[in-house]
Parts: structure tokens; sequence; C-alpha cells
């Protein structure tokens, strides 16, 4: 297993590992039964810290953040002088969890995307693990909740047996999300993003060639323009930008701690 330690990437903390110490540690804290707040970042993740001071806070209070995009892995290199083998794909991570889980007879629990999307996830799922217990699964509702709605997912995550919990809102609604419940239910909460419409069969992935050259991002801007543009085209220059300017030293964006006492009523 690998672990670098925590660095700050444009001011979040990102945890230079491995898929192998990933999986550990989320396994183990599922078959403990501790809370865990993990995320996969890729660069929009990144720059929703960096842009946000509050956002940052609750990224940096989450317990595992892994470098999901290639830029975020290079950003560890070019910062840091860390040199990990291979970045920590959401979707990827997702596979590996659910092979474990299945292996070690620990319910999952799914959240999020659209009840379509969830519903052929599980069937995908199953099938591809024939031992992996799925102990239920809840679409978004695309709206913030109230605390009353809020106590009711905390209830039924608890009441179905579950040992983990993946996510997939969407960045950055997922961190926020994982970050608002983490102290709620004892459990790994994992945000893997569009590993929910890859694996549903809803969305295609990159090339294996496209994911090492870190052009991911240019293939699913060819998908989905209308929605990406701006993730894209806007952000990706400023994440550049921002990591030249750390390394020449002309501006550094401070990797601000948690502060436990903010909160707000999560998207869910």
């Amino acid at each position: 297993m690998m672990n670098f330690g925590r660095h700050s990437v444009l001011g979040v903390n990102i945890a230079a590992v491995d898929y192998e110490y990933a999986v550990e540690q989320i396994m183990s804290h599922a078959r403990d039964g501790l809370g865990y707040g993990v995320s996969a970042l890729a660069v929009h993740g990144v720059m929703s810290g960096a842009m946000d001071e509050v956002q940052r806070r609750r990224l940096n209070a989450l317990d595992l953040l892994v470098p999901d995009g290639q830029p975020v892995r290079w950003g560890l290199r070019i910062l840091h002088r860390i040199r990990l083998p291979d970045r920590v794909y959401g979707p990827e991570l997702t596979l590996r969890l659910l092979q474990r889980a299945a292996e070690e007879q620990l319910p999952v629990y799914l959240y999020g995307s659209t009840s379509e999307t969830i519903t052929r996830l599980a069937q995908n799922l199953t099938r591809r693990y024939p031992g992996l217990c799925i102990a239920g699964l809840s679409p978004s509702r695309f709206r913030r909740l109230s605390v009353e709605e809020k106590q009711e997912v905390i209830q039924t995550i608890r009441e179905s047996g579950a040992r983990w919990v993946l996510v997939g809102l969407g960045c950055p609604r997922q961190e926020t999300w994982v970050y608002e419940y983490r102290d709620e239910l004892a459990m790994p909460l994992v945000a893997v993003g569009a590993a929910f419409d890859f694996h549903a069969g809803i969305l295609p992935q990159a090339p294996g060639w496209m994911q090492r050259a870190g052009l991911e991002w240019l293939f699913r801007l060819i998908q989905e323009p209308g929605r990406l543009w701006r993730r894209y085209l806007y952000l990706n220059p400023l994440y550049l930008w921002g990591l030249c300017g750390e390394l020449l030293g002309l501006k550094k964006i401070p990797a601000l701690g948690p502060d436990r006492k903010e909160r707000e009523e999560s998207f869910g």
C-alpha cells in the first residue's frame, strides 16, 4: 500500500495514496462501523474548494480525498514532488470496493442520481458481483432537504443494514452531502460522481489512452457540451494557472482546516 500523506493542491488537502490503501481504509472502517468521509476529486472538485472558502473547509474536513483526475495527480508531482504510479479514479475505485464488499459480505447503500440510473446501476452491480448485498437505494430529490427529510434519510440508511454508502450526486453536491452526513452515520460515505452513470450504462467512459493522457475531460465535453463546457473550458485553465502561481511562489491558497460548526441542509 502507498500512502505519502495529505498535501495541499490549491488549498485542498489531497491524499497521495494508491487504490490498495484507499480500499483498505474504506473497508476497514466499514468492518468496524466507523464514520469515514471520502471523495474522489478531479479538477472540478479541487477548484470548487479553491474558489470557495466554505467548500474548502468542507473538503478538508473529510477523511480521504483521493486524486481522481490525472491533472490532480500531476499537481501532487508538480507542487510536492510526489510520483504516484496512477490516479485513484472514482469509477475504478468503485468497482474495487464493490468486489471487496462482495467478498467480505459488507452491504452497500446506493444514494443519488435518478431513479432510472440507480435502478439500472443496482441491476448491473448484482449481475457483476453475485455475492454483493445492496442494502437499499435512494435516488436524489434534486433539491435541498428539510430537517425532517434529512433525518428520514439518516434513519433509512441506518435501518437498512448497510455498512457503507456510495454517493453519486455530482460535484460539489456530493462532497457537501458527505460532509453533512459523516457524523450522523457510523460508516464510510464514498462520493464517486460519474461512476453511477458509467456503471449503469447511461454514459460511456473515455478510452484508456485518453484517460492516461489526462484527456478524459475532452471526451466528456464532446458527450455533454451543454452541461460541461464551463467546467472544462473555464475551470481547467484556472487550475493550471493556479498550479503555476503556487509553483512560482506568486500565490498560495491556504489549506483551511475544517470548521465543524459550519452546517447547512445539504442537497439530496
